[in-house]
């Protein structure tokens, strides 16, 4: 049986995030071994993962399509336009939150799949998209993009993939990460290394 983001999932990745940006101190990171750059990553696209359910909530109880793409392509515009002052290549940054696009609507997908199925609404006023969800969005587009420069020195490095994936081993570990986001989170993060792809953990 396939298995489906449940609300519970989310609020427990959300408050695992928070908990995690709470503690956690970004530092410049160097091609030495020090991947806190790739943990602080994985933390805000795990805490931008999360929103995607108050967003579904909102789009099924207001009847709106998952796909929005005036929304998405003026989100990769000004993320190519805010990307150079960040010191971020472009590209990059676009292919970045292209992935965090789709990855978001993967959940979304399955959200709304699994409220077909149980032919059952989510419970509960959906959060204002507006004036609540979508800030959150766009503190996270902002945090994310310093996120990504304190990547780029290590994300042409050879071992950058398997390097991606231990943080990733050690982020699910740490915060109990729910296995149902593994192929969503894989995803957002497929494009994080010049190699691409997330490497293998053992």
């Amino acid at each position: 049986m396939r298995r489906f983001p449940t609300l519970r999932s989310f609020r427990a990745i959300a408050a695992a995030s928070a908990l995690f940006l709470a503690v956690a101190t970004p530092a410049p990171a160097h091609a030495d071994g020090d991947d806190t750059a790739f943990t602080n990553l994985i933390a805000l696209v795990s805490q931008r993962l999360a929103l995607a359910e108050p967003v579904a909530r909102w789009k099924w109880a207001n009847h709106e399509p998952i796909t929005d793409e005036p929304r998405e392509a003026a989100l990769l515009k000004q993320v190519g336009e805010r990307a150079r002052s960040a010191e971020v290549d472009p590209d990059f940054a676009q292919q970045f939150f292209r992935d965090q696009i789709d990855a978001s609507k993967d959940v979304q997908n399955a959200l709304f799949a699994n409220w077909r199925a149980l032919r059952a609404a989510p419970e509960g006023t959906p959060p204002d998209l507006a004036n609540d969800t979508r800030p959150k969005l766009d503190q996270l587009t902002r945090s994310l993009l310093t996120a990504l420069a304190r990547v780029e020195p290590i994300r042409h490095a050879d071992d950058c993939p398997s390097r991606l994936a231990d943080s990733v081993a050690r982020w699910k570990h740490l915060t109990r990460y729910n296995s149902s986001m593994n192929a969503p989170l894989s995803r957002a993060l497929s494009h994080v290394c010049a190699a691409g792809g997330v490497g293998a953990v053992g």
